[in-house]
């Protein structure tokens, strides 16, 4: 007899540990950047909307303009209702906002930015949007980094064309030099 035909024959057992989910990282922050604007910003932006609107009024008719009443007004209400404070935390699982947990299977990569002088932590996703963006706490900047090493690559993804259109938008606009 044979003992490595022997062990081939038979089946082998797999024992599966489900490890409990351990929090790595936690700190609480507001849920998106927030700056808040001034009377001469909003004069130029429903101006340039004004402008927009009357030349596709006369090339498209009436829907684009109710889509960028719609877009301007969702922009004057992110500008002036100032974001809750949420807690944010990075688990063995995953990135959990609030209740919602993402799965490390579904993140790419992670980088952070800064927006409005405030710390971002930008985490690309296979899902849809596409990316989930943080605000950060400076003094848990280097623990972050730390723990989603170990299951994250640090890269920046470079801009897109629509990132440098936006970013170009905004550096003409009032108070955003």
């Amino acid at each position: 007899m044979d003992p490595a035909k022997d062990q081939e024959s038979q089946p082998q057992a797999v024992v599966v540990r489900r490890e409990p989910e351990r929090e790595l990282v936690s700190w609480s922050a507001p849920a998106r950047p927030f700056k808040r604007r001034d009377k001469q910003f909003f004069v130029t932006v429903f101006a340039m909307a004004g402008i927009l609107g009357l030349v596709l009024f006369f090339a498209e008719g009436f829907m684009p303009v109710l889509l960028i009443i719609a877009l301007v007004f969702l922009y004057y209400v992110l500008s002036t209702v100032e974001p809750e404070r949420i807690e944010y935390k990075i688990t063995s699982k995953g990135i959990k906002i609030g209740n919602n947990l993402t799965s490390w299977s579904f993140l790419n990569r992670f980088w952070f930015t800064k927006r409005f002088d405030q710390e971002l932590l930008v985490i690309d996703t296979g899902l849809i949007p596409g990316r989930i963006e943080m605000v950060i706490e400076p003094s848990v900047k280097e623990k972050i980094t730390k723990e989603i090493s170990a299951y994250l690559p640090l890269e920046e993804v470079p801009a897109s064309g629509i990132d440098k259109f936006t970013d170009w938008v905004g550096k003409k606009l009032p108070g955003n030099s």
